[in-house]
């Protein structure tokens, strides 16, 4: 897997609710771990995503265990990847 530049982590994927209002990016540290952060975005402000969840600072040392957790913390993921789409 691609490596983010620096200490930047590299997302691999992010999912976004059907209103497009959060999202969710899966993140791959530098030093291998994996992580996740929750952001949200209000439609009548210009200024873009903002992080919510809190959870960008932990790591987890497996896709499985990353995504796991974020299942428990994020209410909506489970719906929105059981949606198919």
């Amino acid at each position: 897997m691609p490596r983010g530049t620096g200490d930047k982590p590299l997302v691999f994927v992010s999912h976004e609710t059907p209103d497009g209002r959060r999202c969710v990016d899966l993140l791959q540290h530098a030093d291998g771990s994996f992580g996740f952060e929750e952001y949200r975005r209000d439609p009548d402000d210009s200024r873009g995503w903002y992080a919510v969840g809190g959870t960008g600072g932990i790591s987890f040392t497996g896709r499985e265990e990353m995504l796991d957790a974020a299942k428990r913390n994020i209410a909506w993921l489970d719906d929105v990847l059981n949606s198919g789409d």
